[in-house]
């Protein structure tokens, strides 16, 4: 049996604009086998959709936490969401 799909949003705050940040999650989500997207928010903070196991998607949340080697994570918060975030398309990385 495989394990259950499951779809995360994240919003991490911080120096995460103008630093690699969405590409650098991307790398890692394509890494992990997950899929959606990533996008930059008016606010300053970077939103990122994923849909995937827990344990690939659990990986992302650290990997984003840690974020590419200019940015500084301030704040993460994720929830799950449903599979219609992923269509929502306003991602302007995809995975």
């Amino acid at each position: 049996m495989s394990e259950a799909r499951l779809v995360f949003r994240i919003t991490v705050r911080g120096r995460v604009q103008g630093v690699g940040f969405r590409a650098f999650v991307a790398r890692e989500a394509r890494r992990l086998a997950l899929a959606g997207w990533a996008r930059n928010c008016d606010d300053g903070a970077v939103e990122i959709v994923a849909a995937g196991p827990r344990g690939a998607l659990d990986a992302l949340v650290e990997t984003a936490r840690r974020g590419p080697p200019l940015a500084r994570v301030d704040d993460l918060r994720q929830e799950e969401t449903s599979e219609a975030a992923l269509v929502e398309r306003r991602g302007d990385v995809e995975f």
